[in-house]
């Protein structure tokens, strides 16, 4: 079994509502993505990826793509703040990115690996930094080491 691997990271704020302590804050992290791919053999006939898995520049340039996305600007789950607080914000210039889930690195994790694999990447294993010693890991359970 191959495996390739590429980063991509990301500055922004998340709001986590009904967090009790000061995450329950508005508050930013620079995120960390790692992403793996994997397949059982490797490209023979296209001359330019032969003998690779994939070109590391088309994988790493669609997690970028995914990343840039959710760069500089406050992503919260759709229906967490009032109606009010979002006006105000959007009025002043604040880019919200509203997604259908609680955005914790767990959820994010699971994110970018079902959007790569909507892509049609092999992903085997996403992890999300939210620090430097803290990740979120999500990978399908069929694929568990």
């Amino acid at each position: 079994m191959y495996q390739i691997e590429t980063v991509a990271s990301f500055d922004s704020a998340h709001f986590l509502q009904g967090y009790q302590g000061k995450c329950g804050n508005i508050h930013g992290h620079r995120w960390i993505v790692k992403a793996v791919i994997q397949g059982d053999h490797l490209e023979q006939q296209e001359p330019q990826t032969r003998g690779m898995l994939m070109d590391f520049s088309d994988f790493k340039q669609e997690l970028k793509n995914l990343t840039d996305d959710l760069d500089h600007c406050l992503i919260i789950e759709s229906g967490s703040m009032r109606e009010d607080t979002l006006a105000c914000l959007e009025r002043d210039g604040f880019r919200i990115v509203q997604l259908s889930f609680r955005p914790t690195a767990e959820n994010l994790a699971a994110y970018f690996y079902n959007e790569l694999r909507k892509r049609g990447y092999p992903v085997l294993r996403i992890k999300v930094y939210e620090t430097p010693n803290n990740c979120a890991i999500y990978q399908e359970d069929d694929l568990m080491d």
